[in-house]
């Protein structure tokens, strides 16, 4: 992939940019291995690659500059702002997006946000694309409250500019702090979700809630577990820190109970709409802790989906699963060093099977999939 902005050192986050791309999986996979070696692996499937470029579904754009020519990017540690609108990772169709957002903002009169002088309105600009529809969900993250009126004033002209952005909302974060979004969300649309399909599987998306940044891997993931589980005679399962319920609907049959727990209630309404689409009678989805719910309970089902954050599931929840012995442990894992640290913990499972799904292009980043069989 070539990227000017890189060529020019003035953006460096695709760190791993000038390595041809096989070279990158095969390092991602060295590694991976390398973090397995004390594990007896029964079976390596290969590894998932990526597209190289226009694989992203979302941007999120530090806005600076000022309010006549705003620049969309991303601030240096030192203070130094780089637009990336011209960004290849983006797909082709944001560019028009944010050619209208430059003139919208000054529109608007949204000053943007000077970090250093602690003064200006607009934060971030926060863009999410539906890759079965094409339609959008666009956010604009402000300090206060003090310019919604213009934005809302403005608007008539962004949405003649752009008809397909079906989902537009204003997060208000006032903290001055490297904190994307806050917890205030107002609307401006009468659509406050934006929907989208993964091998058939709808799937809904709100503002703050969890969703992969490539589509395109994601479903090859979902669609991979929901294969690794159709001959196993599961009848009860979990899918914990299910985000809005990717693997748990893609894995669950109409005879099959399942129970997805997810902290973020804003997820769990989409993971609900979903399921009622898809008419799973047998399928709940509840906002709570996932790793409370686990180990206040004092049976396991079948199967336990594990989808957690970069930290891992960790020591509790490890040995709550070891000492209650679920059948089958299927743990999708972003961060490798957190994933080998809870594969440790677990030792009463043998690992069936491995497979590295490369998310992150680019850069030292990827996700595993692996199934735990009881011993």
């Amino acid at each position: 992939m070539h990227c000017a902005l890189y060529d020019t050192g003035r953006c460096r986050s695709c760190q791993w940019l000038k390595t041809p791309y096989p070279a990158q999986l095969s390092h991602k996979q060295s590694y991976l291995e390398t973090l397995m070696t004390p594990f007896d692996v029964a079976e390596w499937r290969q590894p998932q690659p990526s597209d190289q470029q226009g694989f992203r579904n979302k941007a999120k754009m530090v806005v600076s500059g000022s309010v006549e020519r705003p620049l969309l990017g991303i601030m240096h540690g030192d203070g130094r702002t780089v637009d990336l609108c011209e960004c290849p990772l983006y797909p082709a169709s944001f560019a028009p997006v944010f050619a209208s957002l430059k003139p919208f903002i000054a529109r608007a009169g949204l000053t943007p946000y000077n970090v250093a002088r602690r003064r200006g309105e607009l934060k971030y600009i926060l863009l999410t694309e539906s890759r079965d529809s094409g339609a959008m969900m666009l956010r604009f993250v402000l300090r206060s409250t003090l310019k919604l009126a213009q934005l809302r004033s403005a608007l008539p002209w962004l949405r003649e500019q752009l008809p397909h952005i079906n989902v537009i909302s204003v997060n208000i974060q006032p903290v001055h702090m490297a904190i994307l979004e806050g917890e205030e969300e107002i609307f401006l649309s009468d659509e406050q979700v934006l929907a989208e399909r993964l091998n058939q599987v709808p799937l809904w998306m709100r503002p703050g809630s969890f969703f992969q940044t490539n589509p395109s891997v994601a479903a090859t993931l979902y669609a991979s577990a929901r294969d690794w589980l159709a001959d196993l005679p599961i009848h009860t399962m979990w899918d914990l820190f299910c985000g809005v319920g990717g693997f748990g609907l893609h894995c669950a049959t109409p005879e099959m109970s399942l129970t997805g727990i997810e902290i973020n209630a804003k997820a769990i309404s989409c993971a609900r709409r979903s399921a009622h689409e898809l008419g799973l009678d047998k399928v709940r989805f509840t906002a709570l802790d996932s790793a409370a719910f686990a180990t206040g309970k004092e049976q396991a089902p079948d199967l336990v989906l594990v989808n957690p954050p970069r930290r891992g599931i960790g020591a509790e929840l490890c040995r709550w699963l070891d000492n209650h012995a679920p059948r089958w442990i299927l743990y999708s894992s972003c961060q490798a060093e957190s994933l080998a640290k809870d594969l440790s913990r677990l030792e009463r499972y043998k690992i069936s099977r491995v497979q590295l799904f490369d998310m992150f292009p680019h850069s030292s980043h990827f996700e595993v999939l692996v199934l735990l069989t009881l011993s």
